[in-house]
């Protein structure tokens, strides 16, 4: 298990592994050159995560931190290979490959063109979506500082996107440190109808 906030794979470490995502979610960030971080993507239950710097050998080109408490298991990357060899996994890896590279241009055109209470929406609605709790409220242990650089605002701009929504009773701040999320679909509408 590892805990919320833990980072599970670092952008430029050799790839020496994967990691089947049991439970939990994730984000998988990329850090500029100055410290800044964009959120490429949110992974959830079932999924696969370095399986791309393992299979053409190179050093990882993403973060990935975990959003929530996460049950992981660790693949060796001889041992992955194999795997992908004997049951000729290669073709729906590739295929599985280019899904992610449009997800992650999708949401690179979203960071460059929406606003940013559609983007602060957009995100966490991924996260609603990859969480593994099937409660109502989901808790997102991130601050505002994260999200804000995660979405590409000021941490003013995330705080103003997010105020009507705290007044409307559709997030609220954790005492533990980030949001509560009560209601997803509210605040993708919000966000939507005021861009």
């Amino acid at each position: 298990m590892r805990p919320a906030r833990s980072l599970l794979l670092r952008q430029g470490d050799p790839a020496t592994h994967v990691i089947m995502l049991d439970a939990g979610s994730t984000l998988v960030t990329l850090t500029g050159q100055r410290g800044e971080r964009a959120l490429l993507a949110v992974r959830g239950a079932g999924d696969l995560l370095g399986e791309l710097a393992v299979l053409d050998e190179q050093p990882r080109t993403a973060s990935v931190i975990a959003a929530e408490a996460c049950h992981v298991r660790i693949v060796p990357a001889s041992d992955f290979l194999a795997f992908v060899e004997e049951h000729r996994l290669l073709a729906p890896l590739l295929r599985h490959a280019i899904t992610r590279v449009r997800e992650a241009e999708a949401v690179r055109l979203e960071l460059s063109t929406a606003s940013v209470p559609v983007r602060l929406a957009s995100a966490l609605g991924r996260l609603s979506d990859a969480a593994s709790s099937a409660a109502s409220d989901l808790v997102v242990r991130l601050t505002q500082t994260e999200l804000s650089q995660m979405i590409g605002a000021s941490r003013n701009a995330v705080g103003n996107a997010l105020r009507p929504w705290r007044e409307a009773g559709w997030v609220a701040t954790e005492s533990g440190g980030g949001l509560l999320i009560r209601n997803i679909d509210a605040i993708q509408s919000h966000a939507h109808t005021q861009a």
